[in-house]
């Protein structure tokens, strides 16, 4: 029988034996020169010794600029691509090391992100089956409309417009059906993911951490806590110019649903668009509300966040700018969200502004003694734990350091402080104390704030004010010595 044609083993998928032929592809010429880079790497491929040793046409070749295939003469030169858009769950491209390092950390962002924004909203059965079930089936008698669309959805409940029968506009917080009894499953998972990627080093005490977000969470989840602490706040600030704190409406109020007069106004992320004393207005406002809920009221408004570590890392780093709506015709803040409020004791507050003004003097006992006083360090710690702890305080004390104006836009102490971070989570012995979570969010937050506004605010004005009025319950003042200076 005749030998088949080099033709027929070409076109059959096997040749006679039943093994698949090594490769199909025929050997074809280059239309232009191959192009490899210079002489350091060409030819590609090839060792040192082999490199020397290729034919002076190859190498000549491979030095010239490559000539233009015959085809695309007609089509000009390429066009370059736009950049695909990529899932932010994908692999992310090649980086430094040290972005490396943040890879999972912005992984899990990403993934909680689209969590929250996939978020769906309550169909109109379900809606009213809370409302029937929170307020009683005759609801609707109370109310001149109801709007079904919501203003707003958050993590446990969405804000709906209403009207009640006086005309006053109100605001319907409605919790969603089975929030309040997951906290614990879902932060039990929240810790489960973080264990899994190592993203929580060990300094950060994770587990203390996670007992304090639960507090925190189940007392956000309970709306008539939430109305007792807008009404106290509400009092409190009652004589204090430029804030407002809504009406809380008790009649259309329960455990699930907080229905709040409805107030205007642009969150502070959109007020950075405004002119230069305006923004100067705001920042010195949010500051002063700061020191005066801690210094002054000793309960602060605050909301639940994840956080592990006082001042360096959050799992969520940004504060949220929805909770001050500014009015800019009466120049006036609109508190909203006292669902996290909380009080603190008052020996802590005594030590604690003892400790800022250490802060604000650069006094390096004085910081070590009263953070060793409110449990933020033992006494134990190294020389180098100690210094950086010491320079982290510093820093967040520069705002108040100086008389006049300080430029949060010049001067941002975010980087300054994240570069201590690691320092002082490899040598940490202790966790800070549980009033720190909430209390540094705050501060943070309102730094965050004047930074994101541009502000340019008398920070050690505002702080020798509140000292000049505060009124300790022990005598022990020597670390404020140079604070009137």
């Amino acid at each position: 029988m005749p030998a088949p044609s080099p033709s027929r083993l070409r076109s059959s998928p096997r040749s006679r034996t039943g093994a698949r032929p090594r490769s199909r592809r025929m050997p074809r010429v280059l239309p232009y020169p191959l192009r490899v880079p210079d002489s350091k790497f060409a030819p590609r491929g090839l060792s040192a010794p082999a490199r020397s040793r290729a034919p002076p046409a190859l190498r000549a070749a491979a030095r010239a600029p490559p000539a233009r295939c015959p085809r695309a003469r007609c089509r000009g030169p390429p066009k370059p691509r736009a950049p695909a858009r990529r899932c932010p769950l994908a692999r992310p491209a090649p980086c430094s090391r040290r972005s490396r390092r943040a890879l999972p950390y912005r992984l899990v962002l990403a993934a909680l992100d689209i969590v929250r924004q996939g978020a769906d909203v309550m169909p109109r059965s379900q809606l009213n089956a809370v409302l029937d079930a929170e307020l009683g089936p005759g609801w609707t008698s109370k109310l001149r409309s109801f709007d079904y669309e919501p203003l707003a959805a958050a993590s446990i409940g969405q804000v709906h417009h209403a009207v009640m029968k006086d005309g006053l506009e109100v605001a319907m917080k409605i919790q969603y059906p089975g929030v309040a009894d997951s906290i614990e499953s879902d932060i039990e998972n929240v810790k489960l993911l973080l264990n899994y990627t190592n993203l929580i080093p060990k300094g950060l005490f994770l587990d203390r951490a996670i007992k304090v977000a639960k507090e925190e969470l189940s007392r956000e989840c309970d709306y008539l806590l939430e109305a007792r602490n807008q009404k106290r706040f509400r009092e409190l600030l009652s004589d204090s110019e430029g804030f407002y704190v809504p009406l809380v409406i008790d009649e259309m109020s329960s455990r699930k649903v907080l229905t709040t007069e409805l107030v205007s106004g642009i969150p502070i992320d959109k007020v950075a668009l405004l002119d230069q004393e305006t923004r100067n207005f705001v920042g010195r406002k949010l500051l002063e509300l700061t020191l005066k809920e801690l210094f002054v009221f000793r309960f602060m408004q605050a909301r639940s966040e994840l956080s592990f570590c006082h001042l360096t890392v959050k799992l969520k780093t940004d504060p949220n700018w929805s909770n001050f709506l500014y009015d800019e015709a009466s120049k006036i803040i609109n508190l909203i969200d006292f669902g996290a409020a909380c009080d603190f004791p008052r020996s802590f507050v005594d030590d604690y502004l003892r400790m800022v003004v250490a802060c604000a003097n650069s006094d390096r006992d004085g910081i070590i003694e009263m953070s060793r006083r409110l449990g933020f360090i033992t006494g134990q710690e190294s020389e180098v734990m100690l210094d950086a702890h010491v320079q982290a305080a510093i820093i967040v004390g520069l705002p108040f350091s100086k008389p006049g104006g300080y430029d949060f836009c010049a001067n941002n102490i975010t980087p300054s402080i994240s570069n201590l971070g690691a320092t002082m989570l490899k040598h940490r012995l202790t966790p800070p104390p549980d009033e720190a979570y909430s209390l540094h969010r705050k501060l943070s937050g309102a730094f965050l704030a004047c930074i994101k506004l541009r502000a340019v605010v008398p920070c050690r004005e505002l702080l020798l004010q509140v000292h000049r009025e505060y009124k300790f319950s022990d005598d022990q003042t020597e670390v404020l010595s140079t604070a009137a200076s």
